[in-house]
């Protein structure tokens, strides 16, 4: 191992493979598995009536609840236990760094999907949100 971290790393995590990439490149660099945080950011959900008035919606927690069960089959493999696994929901740049300085996180892991042109336009850079807000160093993998 050329260095180590000593403090939390935040890995935000999609489920795709480019996020697992960043999980095992995390766990490569920290010399305690329970420093590697996963978060998964849920966006936020604003159903609108037939009138486009938007109504209340309470079912956040089944959604975090949901989506937290999958994280915990993701990781139920030997290779990531003891990693530390959260859902929240929010713009997920904006959580992410927000997140990272709350655990004062030593550095976040993001993986780079690559879009360009129309896609990038539309859906944007959540690693580039991350590296514009984040007060943490952070490692984005060109995958």
């Amino acid at each position: 191992m050329p260095w180590s971290i000593n403090k939390p790393v935040l890995v935000p995590f999609d489920f795709s493979e480019p996020s697992h990439a960043a999980i095992d490149k995390a766990l490569e660099m920290v010399e305690d598995r329970s420093q590697v945080h996963v978060l998964h950011v849920l966006p936020i959900f604003v159903p609108l009536a037939p009138e486009g008035i938007p109504i209340e919606w309470s079912d956040d927690q089944r959604r975090i609840d949901q989506a937290m069960d999958l994280l915990k089959k993701e990781f139920a493999e030997k290779r990531y236990g003891g990693i530390t696994e959260e859902v929240m929901i929010g713009d997920p740049g904006t959580v992410c760094a927000d997140r990272a300085e709350q655990i004062e996180a030593g550095l976040i892991i993001v993986p780079s999907h690559g879009r360009s042109g129309l896609t990038r336009l539309l859906l944007g850079s959540v690693a580039e949100r991350i590296v514009r807000l984040a007060k943490s160093p952070v490692l984005v993998l060109k995958i």
